[in-house]
């Protein structure tokens, strides 16, 4: 999936930063969880240091001169630059995002309100603690703000099976986006009430923004910037499959295989690979938000709510 050309990226909601150390004022981290510790596991056992996990970026042979606000407002100007560099493509999928959910959430009665999306080099400070690559791509609610380092999408290619293509980095992002939304409608903390098991509220909040980004998927081609110009073209079968192979690649039980040999639900956090996958497409077919209520099914790793 690529971004149109002549598309304009906004860089307004962007924020940037680097080489931070120190804690934060805690709180709970949202999205984090689903690569934080566990690369540092798999790190490990690959015999890797994980504090020396590459910071590189992926796709399109080229990143931004830095993780700064000024430089990438300076880099990140169209669709052109989107397709060339990972952190301008973290914009425009922002960007995409922004504008389907302000059209989407008045329909429910909900007011939009914007995130902020920090792109970072190695640390930096959130409201909820230190963001690091090691802890992964993670919303805070607490600032409401999305954190990514640009260097995770490397990591998920080459540690975890994911394969480079666009949608697969762009599915990250509106995953992350999806927690925002879920902090707007007042759900986000039900996956503290219940942190783990297969069918806990964790879970289910997971395959909620899952499902939240496969609806942002359906939308992208559709969704624009201020000059009516579509942000991105039409998807293709190798898109949906590289989104897949994302979800799936960060699948509970694909982590657990890699990092224990042996799957147990009881400790998941994010649900299957295959849930993951389904949940997914669940949003790319929803015509309503309801259909990604997560807790209308009794089982959401074999469930979906048109199952119902």
């Amino acid at each position: 999936m690529s971004f149109n050309d002549n598309v304009q990226l906004d860089t307004s909601s962007i924020g940037g930063g680097g080489s931070g150390g120190g804690g934060g004022r805690g709180g709970m981290v949202v999205g984090g969880g689903i690569f934080g510790l566990i690369i540092a596991v798999l790190v490990m056992l690959l015999g890797g240091d994980p504090s020396q996990i590459p910071g590189a970026s992926t796709q399109g042979g080229g990143s931004a001169q830095n993780a700064d606000s000024s430089a990438i407002a300076e880099q990140c100007k169209t669709g052109a630059d989107a397709n060339k560099f990972v952190e301008c493509r973290i914009v425009g999928t922002v960007n995409s995002a922004e504008a389907f959910w302000a059209k989407e959430l008045p329909r429910y009665g909900k007011q939009f309100r914007e995130p902020r999306t920090v792109i970072y080099n190695g640390a930096t400070q959130s409201a909820c603690g230190t963001a690091s690559n090691q802890v992964g791509p993670f919303y805070c609610p607490l600032d409401e703000s999305i954190y990514i380092d640009a260097s995770f999408y490397q990591i998920l290619s080459q540690q975890f099976g994911a394969d480079d293509g666009a949608l697969a980095q762009m599915y990250v992002t509106a995953h992350e986006y999806g927690h925002h939304i879920q902090n707007v409608l007042g759900l986000l903390g039900r996956a503290q009430q219940d942190p783990k098991g297969a069918d806990s509220g964790a879970v289910r909040i997971e395959l909620m923004a899952d499902c939240f980004a496969g609806m942002w998927a359906q939308d992208a081609s559709q969704t624009t910037d201020a000059q009516g110009t579509a942000f991105l073209k039409q998807l293709t079968e190798s898109d949906i499959r590289s989104a897949l192979s994302a979800a799936e690649a960060v699948g509970d039980d694909r982590i657990q295989e890699k990092t224990q040999g042996r799957v147990n639900p009881e400790n998941w956090t994010h649900g299957s690979a295959e849930a993951r996958q389904r949940w997914f497409i669940q949003g790319m077919k929803a015509s309503d938000i309801n259909k990604c209520n997560t807790f209308a099914v009794e089982d959401p790793n074999n469930q979906t709510v048109d199952q119902l």
